[in-house]
């Protein structure tokens, strides 16, 4: 019995007959040396209601202050987010949908919501005004650096600072971005230097403490991509990560530091995305849990939602099942990690979660998970299989639970698949049951595939199977 062991994240490669490989809802993390296996797959988290926003209308941003508190935007009402989770109105703003973002300088956060109005929310007072001012021409994105707001002026090649700890404004303080005549599509502060990301092509600047403008662009510093999202960069670890852009193409996911570019996105996350009605509208952002750092990308009109795990370099996978049981994009519209938790918020509803790797439902609702095998060829002879033993962690099924997974397989690589069949995940304290499947037929090119639901903390290896080379 030979064991199959998982090294790789989701992989559909361009034609199924080269990888037809999964992850849905399952990370994997890297083994110590000594390990049985390489990787090992663990349920992606859960969703745990924390709150409703009074309006109850989707989430546009999240962001934990640097007073500790949490402040957020649904529909178009501002809301300020206790750690009890209750919500306190600051006002509304001029638009209803569509991102926003925020940054603040430990006395006011700056808040823009891609026309050409902003909003102050002074942190002491808990009050929200207009940002006002003929040299204030509103913003896509907002960053802090060195006591100064900086803002893209949309449309234009154009960004602009405020005046040092203060929102407001001098006419003269903007520059260009310099290095190519593309427009500037968004900024981004990252390691104390400024991301200026072009439709084609981007730069670094720096404060270089000048009188007359205090930033200057780094000499010997290019990128030749842009920024195929405006509202897809996300930042950690003093990096950045975007969808990109250049002359000749879209669609590469970039990690951006050093001031250099690095692609982080497969041939097969790539194919992917080049086949989505739209990919402008894809929107970003990073979070910690268990020691993994994720940068989370969704595409809203593909309805799609990819996750990197910058911890181990794979993909994954999320999705949210409606109640017709489609796979849908996942809830989690933004994020902020505010009161010792990750908050997310719903994309549709004013509902904010907690991502909760205890928790195995999605508010609720089950979660599908979904780990495809590679194909098992022999020579391009076939093959008998005899058995399929699931490697997984068992035996953490409450007694109310119906804890089953099932294996459905291709016998033609991939193109479609088999009527799938049941096995136990074991009752609680069955930590010895064995997920066995037996007489599985014959094949010269087979792709096996786990799928469950169960809300039980699970763990996967890979599987053991028992194939033989027919005789003839």
């Amino acid at each position: 019995m030979s064991r199959i062991a998982l090294t790789s994240g989701a992989y559909q490669a361009r034609s199924i007959i080269a990888a037809a490989q999964r992850s849905l809802n399952l990370f994997a993390e890297k083994n110590p040396t000594d390990a049985p296996v390489p990787f090992t797959y663990y349920p992606t988290p859960g969703t745990r209601l924390l709150g409703t926003s009074p309006n109850n209308v989707g989430w546009r941003g999240l962001y934990a202050a640097t007073n500790s508190k949490l402040y957020g935007v649904s529909g178009n009402t501002v809301y300020a987010i206790g750690s009890d989770w209750s919500f306190s109105s600051m006002g509304t703003i001029g638009t209803s949908s569509g991102p926003v973002s925020m940054d603040d300088n430990a006395t006011t956060i700056a808040l823009v919501d891609g026309s050409t109005s902003g909003y102050a929310i002074d942190l002491a007072a808990s009050t929200m005004t207009a940002i006002t001012g003929d040299a204030f021409y509103g913003a896509d994105h907002v960053s802090y650096i060195d006591t100064y707001f900086l803002f893209n002026k949309p449309g234009t090649p154009q960004f602009y600072s405020s005046d040092s700890n203060s929102l407001t404004f001098d006419s003269l303080w903007f520059a260009n971005k310099v290095a190519y005549s593309d427009h500037l599509v968004t900024l981004a502060v990252a390691h104390r230097e400024i991301w200026l990301l072009g439709q084609t092509t981007s730069e670094v600047w720096i404060d270089a403490g000048a009188a007359q403008f205090p930033f200057q662009a780094m000499q010997g510093v290019f990128i030749d991509y842009g920024c195929a999202a405006k509202y897809s960069v996300a930042k950690t670890d003093n990096a950045l990560f975007w969808l990109a852009r250049d002359k000749t193409g879209q669609g590469i996911v970039l990690r951006g530091a050093s001031y250099e570019a690095t692609r982080i996105s497969t041939h097969a996350i790539e194919n992917a995305i080049s086949k989505y009605p739209s990919i402008s509208d894809a929107i970003g952002f990073c979070y910690q849990q268990g020691g993994h750092v994720f940068y989370v990308l969704t595409f809203p009109r593909a309805d799609q939602t990819w996750v990197y795990d910058i911890s181990t370099g794979q993909w994954h996978e999320w999705c949210w099942i409606d109640s017709n049981g489609i796979e849908r994009r996942h809830r989690a519209n933004c994020h902020a990690f505010c009161y010792g938790t990750n908050v997310v918020g719903d994309w549709e509803s004013g509902n904010i979660y907690a991502l909760d790797s205890n928790a195995f439902t999605d508010n609720g609702a089950p979660i599908k998970r979904v780990r495809g095998f590679p194909h098992m060829v022999e020579d391009g002879k076939r093959v008998m299989y005899r058995q399929f033993i699931a490697d997984m962690q068992v035996g953490t099924a409450l007694p109310t639970n119906d804890a089953t997974v099932s294996l459905r397989w291709s016998d033609d690589r991939g193109a479609s698949w088999g009527t799938p069949v049941q096995g136990s995940l074991g009752a609680t304290g069955e930590y010895l049951t064995s997920i066995q499947f037996q007489r599985l037929g014959m094949a010269r090119d087979r792709v096996f595939e786990l799928a469950w639901s169960a809300p039980v903390s699970t763990a996967l290896n890979g599987a053991f199977v028992d194939a033989r080379v027919a005789a003839t």
